[in-house]
């Protein structure tokens, strides 16, 4: 496969994910009205790129993590790759055409996995990055879930004596800052995932001594996830800030504040994580302090049934299309 189409494809998975995830950093500050869509769309859209010019810790992971370059390489390698962030585009639109979140993350690793095992077995398999990445998936939901339920509840304690009008004054421009801040961390973890799937095709084809993330990459994959921020993702939008439960600023607040913790703590780690399930998993817990009854037990239970059917279904995709693009190129 062509070097060029590859790195097409990638940029079209980041777009992809630009537009498909960028409505989960975005979604409670427009469900509670403190801003509105355009302008959320605008400052999600700039500090997606100023996230993802923050660091490559995660972009190691996915290039040196995932698949073995000793085993897979050169033309091989490049089906793999483009075979992997193809399967994860596919998985991710379709999901956004039924209004559901994807996790672009377990989406690209688990496109790896299928493309790799299609390729070079189970000798071209890493399970350093996959490794971080399964045990996020297990523990991000819950993590979030209680982060948010614990900062909501202290939020409760602080501001007990306040006037309903006051709180929703104070926390309606305190989450200005907290929709910004998430959306920061968004691109600090996702834009990575593709400034780490790009290295790795130079680095099989031979264009990298090392696997070392250029600096064009950074700015081209930075600016590609700001520009699919741009054209947002309304129907997601609706699912996480209108669906799971009722939320009000400072719901919005302790939730994204949260959300955007963990995710940025993860991403100085190297650590690739869904930012669908720490946001959605961080509304249903701040959304929970009200009454367990007060989070839409159904939509969630659909959420979750989507994020499982993840890795099988972007493995099995990943598998298929390195066949055929070994076949073809």
């Amino acid at each position: 496969m062509p070097l060029a189409l590859v790195i097409v494809l990638a940029l079209a998975f980041e777009f992809a994910n630009g537009w498909t995830d960028a409505p989960n950093s975005i979604a409670t500050v427009v469900s509670t009205r403190v801003l509105r869509p355009m302008q959320a769309v605008g400052m999600a859209a700039v500090l997606n790129l100023a996230g993802a010019l923050s660091g490559t810790a995660v972009a190691i992971t996915i290039s040196e993590g995932i698949v073995d370059s000793n085993v897979v390489a050169g033309a091989e390698g490049l089906s793999l790759v483009g075979a992997a962030v193809l399967a994860a585009t596919i998985w991710s639109m379709s999901a956004q055409v039924f209004g559901l979140p994807s996790s672009e993350s377990h989406a690209l690793v688990a496109g790896l996995l299928g493309a790799g095992f299609a390729l070079g077995g189970i000798p071209a398999l890493e399970w350093s990055g996959t490794g971080k990445t399964v045990i996020s998936l297990f523990t991000t939901p819950p993590l979030a879930f209680l982060v948010g339920f614990l900062f909501m509840v202290l939020i409760y304690r602080l501001f007990r004596r306040a006037r309903p009008r006051t709180v929703r004054r104070t926390f309606g421009r305190a989450q200005i800052l907290s929709a910004a801040f998430m959306a920061f961390s968004h691109g600090s973890n996702d834009a990575q995932k593709t400034m780490g799937v790009i290295t790795l095709a130079l680095f099989l084809n031979g264009n990298l001594s090392e696997m070392k993330v250029p600096l064009w990459v950074i700015f081209v994959s930075a600016i590609t996830m700001g520009i699919g921020t741009i054209v947002g993702g309304w129907r997601v939008i609706r699912t996480i800030g209108l669906r799971l439960t009722k939320l009000e600023p400072v719901h919005g607040f302790a939730a994204e504040t949260s959300a955007a913790l963990i995710i940025e703590g993860a991403s100085r780690f190297g650590i690739p994580l869904s930012t669908t399930h720490t946001i959605g998993s961080s509304i249903m817990g701040v959304g929970a302090t009200r009454r367990l009854s007060a989070v839409r037990w159904g939509v969630a239970g659909n959420i979750v049934a989507a994020w499982i059917l993840t890795w099988p279904g972007c493995m099995v995709l990943g598998f298929g299309l390195a066949k055929l693009f070994r076949a073809i190129f």
